[in-house]
């Protein structure tokens, strides 16, 4: 029989967070601290007792496993912001580390961040077979605070380790174990494992902290840190993540891990560390809107995509590679035959790049179907539309589904900017009516704005944030308005660069100043990747409704009538030579955008880059702050979602409306009146910028 100790956490607390039992002379310590056994202060205090009981006890090892689905799978982010409580985590794994009893880390699901960093504070590494492994922190703004900066590379060496701690990327259990980094690759339960692996242990290495590595070239630092630097694009943490390995490359570990926990520290009260950690948390808030509260989602197993365009053919390949059976529809034959192509040629592609495997990708192709008949969605739990922006088309495709789908299969539309009312206009069973605007290309971005019409049931609702999870997407919850969130804000963000345009600035300037706040592209170069004739055929159909008063600009309407549609026609903003996306300054362009401020009597003025910044950045969080007052988004993390996931806005940042707390609101109001005055009549103002 064994004997087993409850090791208690904090003062008072009769939660069970770690328990010891000594069985056969072996330290069995099993962290139960749901629900991903994170490195909170109880866990840490139970940690630090259970190497003073194993000692006490002579134990022949201490094996430490996880109750639950994971080992541990990081630190407690909660404590960030607040002091450090002793014992601190360094500390308490480098007593592991020197503890006379021999420690085996028996890991299972994510190991990561302070899990990974215990793992190697023990002398004996095993992971069942799937394991994952990683050193997220970069992913937060910091870097490792147990130690990890500093063990890893004398684990697994300085390059992998630098991939790893640069990244945050995950590695399987059989990639580390190829590197070096664990001792066993088991399958079955932690707890046996590590018993089993107890019963010949093998001659004890020294501890990690104790290990040499190989050299890398003089040169490796400054190579990876000017490679690193040119991919980051502004943010600071993969560079931070560089020196502190470096510090492993150059000082014995008892100088450089007070310096990686130095550092550690400083870092959590970053501005980038806070942003970064604002769109985790948002990020888990995101997907539980009030609006789905009490709503059940109903089940989905097929799903019909109409339209087999580049949009369509991206909806679908998302849905099978979810596990759906998916049918395509198109107008004809040929088209729906093209249609079904395009979505075996993305298979293919996951195929090629390793993501899918052949087997996988042929159960994949027995789950796609295509027609040209609207007969084939007869059996379908939803219809997703997908195609191009048309009323009448759009009304169209939803009669004939209506005609042919049960009475209370879902009907989504992709739309960007139509009213989806409008859409469905004289179909039954309005409360299955939903839009599900996706991103292009999608099968890769993230993004999936959830639009609630009026008649939406909450289970309808909340099954749309049910897709969009099993899809892999980040579902934001958006009510109707022109363009939604997303394109909503993109369309104030073009018409104030547009206004820059005119008094001063040159589309590169505007796009050299967005690209250093650390946006991908500047709003003309994201035009001429996306065609030009998009927003043209937006603008036309605002005509009618634009107020005569606001200032418009048609630079961009007649860059269209030359047929300059941005780099497919290799003219648009800029000019590009053939087979290179390089933009290259266009002397027409610049011309025209002079021509027309004389026409209209514009002296045209000097702004730094800063200013441009700071008015492009003041429209998109009024227009934010906007679409929150009038209901279209619950909250504010909604907004900074929506434009971290859907349009590039630098995560690091943390979205538009973290970044107006951030900076303060007052600049952010003061840069708005400055805009508002440039363009009179234009702006409607959020209340809290008025």
């Amino acid at each position: 029989m064994g004997r087993k100790a409850r090791i208690l956490g904090e003062e008072g607390d009769l939660s069970e967070v770690i328990s010891v039992t000594i069985e056969n002379g072996l330290a069995l310590v099993e962290i139960n601290n749901p629900p991903v056994n994170a490195t909170g202060l109880a866990v840490r205090i139970g940690l630090l007792k259970a190497v003073e009981k194993a000692e006490q006890e002579s134990a022949k090892a201490a094996i430490v496993y996880c109750d639950g689905r994971t080992f541990v799978a990081g630190g407690d982010i909660s404590e960030f912001g607040k002091p450090p409580q002793e014992p601190h985590l360094p500390d308490v794994y480098q007593a592991i580390e020197d503890n006379s009893v021999p420690w085996i880390a028996a890991t299972h699901g994510t190991t990561l961040g302070g899990g990974f960093e215990l793992s190697m504070a023990c002398d004996f590494r095993l992971a069942q077979a799937g394991t994952k492994f990683a050193l997220p922190e970069v992913n937060l703004g910091l870097v490792p605070g147990a130690g990890g900066s500093q063990r890893l590379p004398r684990l697994i060496g300085i390059e992998a380790a630098v991939e790893l701690a640069t990244t945050g990327q995950m590695i399987d259990a059989q990639k580390l174990y190829d590197l070096g980094g664990l001792d066993q690759i088991f399958d079955g339960d932690p707890k046996e494992a590590g018993i089993a692996f107890a019963a010949s242990l093998p001659s004890q290495l020294s501890p990690l902290s104790a290990r040499g590595m190989a050299k890398v070239s003089d040169d490796y630092f400054d190579n990876k840190r000017a490679e690193l630097t040119k991919r980051a694009k502004g943010q600071t943490s993969p560079l931070d993540n560089l020196k502190a390995i470096e510090w492993a490359a150059t000082l014995p570990f008892k100088e450089g891990q007070p310096k990686e926990r130095a550092l550690h520290l400083e870092l959590r009260d970053s501005t980038q560390s806070k942003a970064l950690r604002h769109a985790f948390f948002s990020e888990r808030k995101v997907s539980k809107p009030k609006a789905i509260d009490g709503g059940n989602p109903i089940e989905l197993n097929k799903i019909v995509v109409v339209g087999g365009g580049l949009m369509g053919a991206g909806i679908a390949f998302a849905c099978l590679n979810a596990g759906y059976i998916v049918t395509l529809i198109e107008r004809d034959a040929e088209t729906a035959a093209a249609g079904r192509e395009r979505i075996e040629g993305l298979i293919a592609g996951g195929v090629k790049r390793g993501k899918i495997s052949d087997e996988k990708a042929k159960k994949l192709g027995a789950m796609l179907s295509a027609s040209d008949s609207y007969q084939a969605a007869k059996d379908a739990d939803i219809a997703i539309e997908a195609v191009f922006e048309d009323l009448a088309v759009k009304q169209q495709v939803f009669q004939s589904l209506a005609t042919h789908m049960r009475d209370d299969a879902i009907l989504a539309t992709n739309t960007s900017y139509i009213d989806p009312t409008q859409i469905f206009e004289g179909i039954s069973n309005p409360e299955r009516f939903i839009g599900l605007h996706f991103f292009s290309p999608a099968h890769i971005m993230k993004l999936l704005e959830i639009v609630r019409l009026p008649t939406t049931s909450k289970d309808v609702l909340a099954t749309g944030f049910t897709l969009g999870k099993k899809l892999r997407k980040v579902g934001v919850l958006s009510g109707i308005c022109d363009g939604f969130i997303g394109n909503r804000i993109l369309s104030a963000y073009r018409r104030q660069a547009d206004y820059l345009l005119m008094d001063g600035c040159t589309p590169k300037q505007i796009d050299d100043a967005m690209r250093g706040f650390g946006m991908p592209m500047g709003p003309y170069e994201l035009q001429d990747l996306t065609g030009l004739q998009i927003s043209w055929a937006n603008r036309k159909r605002q005509a009618a409704t634009r107020p005569t008063d606001e200032r418009y600009v048609r630079v961009g309407d007649l860059l269209c009538e030359a047929e300059r549609f941005g780099q497919r026609s290799q003219m648009g903003w800029y000019k590009y030579e053939e087979g290179n996306r390089q933009p290259i300054e266009d002397a027409f362009v610049t011309d025209l955008i002079e021509k027309e401020a004389s026409d209209a009597g514009i002296e045209r003025q000097t702004f730094t880059n800063a200013q441009i910044v700071d008015r492009l950045l003041a429209v998109m969080i009024n227009e934010g702050a906007l679409i929150v007052e009038e209901g279209i988004a619950e909250r504010g993390l909604d907004v900074d979602l929506v434009k971290i996931h859907g349009y590039g806005f630098p995560r690091w940042r943390g979205g538009p409306m973290h970044y107006a707390n951030e900076i303060g609101w007052d600049r952010v109001k003061a840069a708005m009146a400055d805009v508002a005055a440039q363009s009179p009549n234009s702006w409607r103002l959020a209340a809290r910028l008025k």
